[in-house]
């Protein structure tokens, strides 16, 4: 082989290289920027979940606030229809009390509130 040869070979080998590392180098440069367009669709999406998440839960905070309150109201219903209840039932007391025609001890109140109720 000749020198002249010899030179043409090894300068084609280092274009072929150099030609093979700057097509490596674009086709990660494009593996890259195609990854970073995914990440950005997955970050728009995680985004968009994260509302809806936010979302739901404020509805679920709302929900448990309407069924405290509820609650609070039912008790507080309660608790007046057993004050009410008492008090129907001391004036009943006072009633048979005052009232002349019931003898306490036969049960006339029992008789009364019966025939109230049927």
């Amino acid at each position: 082989m000749s020198t002249g040869l010899l030179i043409a070979l090894i300068i084609v080998a280092i274009v072929v290289i150099a030609l093979v590392v700057v097509s490596a180098g674009k086709a990660k440069a494009q593996r890259d920027e195609t990854h970073r367009v995914e990440a950005s669709e997955h970050r728009d999406q995680a985004r968009v979940e994260s509302a809806r998440a936010d979302h739901r839960e404020a509805e679920v905070q709302e929900r448990t606030a309407r069924a405290r309150r509820e609650q609070a109201v039912a008790e507080e219903q309660a608790v007046l229809a057993e004050q009410g209840r008492r008090q129907a039932e001391e004036r009943h007391a006072e009633a048979d009390r005052l009232d002349p025609d019931v003898d306490e001890d036969a049960g006339d109140r029992e008789d009364r509130d019966a025939g109230r109720t049927g």
